[in-house]
C-alpha cells in the first residue's frame, strides 16, 4: 500500500511551502499548521458509531472510520482561529470522490470567499497547477445530519462526496473568516512521468501556496 503515503501530501505541501516562504520572506505573516496523526491500529482507535468532540466543541459521529482525515483537520481549522488567521487555506488529499470527478490532473477547490478562491486558482495557473471550483451546495448539508451529535463525518447516501466533505469542514472554520479548501486527492501522485515531474509524488500545491502568499497584496483577478 505504498501509495497510501500520499495521504500526508497536504501536510507535506504546507511544510515545503513554509520552507520556501522562509527563504523568500514575503511581506506577509504566514502561519502553517500541519495536521498529523500516525494511522496505526490501536486498542483506543475509533470505531464506527463513536462520538468525537472537536476542538471547537462540536460533536461528530464517526460513521466511517476511513473518513479520518477530516477529523484531524477540524482541530487544525480551530487552531488557525486561535492563531488569529485572517484568511484560511487548507489543503488535503481528502476524497476519492474528487479524484473520480476531476481525474488525476486537476484538484478541487471549494470555499466561502469568492475572491480568495479566484486568487488560489490564479496562483495555481501561474505554475501549471490546475484547480476546478466545486459548489458548496447548501441543501447537501442535510445529508450530514445525525440525531446523535452535531454532525456526521460522512454524508448519507455517499453522493457528492467532495462537496459534502467541504460542507463538513466549513462547520469548523472560525466565524467570518474567509476560507478555501483544496482537495488534491487526484494530482498528488503519478504512476508515470507527467509534465516536468518524474513518476511518484509531485508536491502538488506547494507552488500554488507560495505564489498566493507572494502575491497576496496584489489586486485580485
Amino acid at each position: 500500500m505504498w501509495e497510501m503515503k500520499g495521504d500526508m501530501a497536504g501536510a507535506a505541501a504546507v511544510l515545503c511551502a513554509m520552507q520556501a516562504l522562509g527563504r523568500l520572506a514575503p511581506d506577509l505573516k504566514v502561519v502553517g499548521i500541519l495536521c498529523c496523526a500516525e494511522n496505526l491500529p490501536d486498542a483506543a482507535a475509533q470505531r464506527p458509531g463513536d462520538i468525537f468532540r472537536a476542538k471547537n466543541g462540536k460533536t461528530i459521529v464517526v460513521d466511517n472510520t476511513d473518513a479520518e482525515g477530516r477529523l484531524v483537520l477540524t482541530d487544525g481549522l480551530a487552531r488557525a482561529g486561535e492563531e488569529g488567521a485572517t484568511h484560511i487555506v487548507d489543503i488535503a488529499t481528502l476524497t476519492g470522490a474528487c479524484l473520480r470527478a476531476l481525474g488525476p490532473s486537476v484538484a478541487g477547490i471549494l470555499g466561502t470567499d469568492p475572491d480568495l478562491v479566484r486568487r488560489v486558482i490564479r496562483s495555481g495557473a501561474n505554475h501549471g497547477e490546475a484547480f476546478w471550483e466545486l459548489p458548496l451546495v447548501e441543501e447537501y448539508r442535510e445529508s450530514l445530519k445525525t440525531p446523535f451529535a452535531d454532525i456526521n463525518n460522512v454524508a448519507a447516501g455517499g453522493l457528492a462526496g467532495a462537496i459534502t466533505a467541504g460542507l463538513f469542514l466549513r462547520e469548523f472554520v472560525p466565524d467570518k473568516t474567509p476560507w478555501v479548501h483544496l482537495d488534491i486527492a487526484g494530482p498528488v501522485f503519478r504512476d508515470k512521468d507527467w509534465k516536468y515531474y518524474e513518476a511518484g509524488a509531485v508536491g502538488f500545491g506547494v507552488k500554488t501556496l507560495v505564489d498566493l502568499c507572494e502575491r497576496f497584496h496584489e489586486a485580485g483577478p
